[in-house]
């Protein structure tokens, strides 16, 4: 059974920091990333990190939040820095599998930032 497992989400005021965790099991991972869905709005890329360490960032969040993965223990982790109000969503860890491309999803994380 695959299960991605987030946390580390939350309140904080703006300009403040806040750290996500996802493992992951029961599936061999390719490419791995977080994504965000804020209310009304359709889900967006945040940032994406291959198996090898290739990083890909939405150009909202470049420069403030870092995404990293621990291969040996299937997780990723998203570093986000310098938040605004306009990052509040749900977050949700995503896992593609190595082989076949098929699609994983975490129940997702949310986050909300204060003005």
């Amino acid at each position: 059974q695959v299960r991605l497992v987030e946390s580390g989400g939350g309140l904080v005021q703006a300009g403040g920091s806040l750290r996500l965790s996802c493992v992951v099991s029961g599936v061999s991972t390719g490419t791995m990333g977080w994504y965000r869905q804020a209310p009304g709005k359709q889900r967006e890329l945040v940032a994406t990190i291959s198996s090898a360490g290739t990083t890909n960032y939405a150009d909202s969040v470049n420069n403030r939040f870092i995404i990293s993965r621990d291969n040996a223990k299937s997780t990723v982790a998203l570093q986000m820095n310098s938040l605004k109000p306009e990052d509040t969503a749900v977050y949700y860890c995503n896992a593609k599998h190595r082989y076949d491309g098929s699609n994983y999803w975490g129940q997702g994380t949310q986050v909300t930032v204060s003005s």
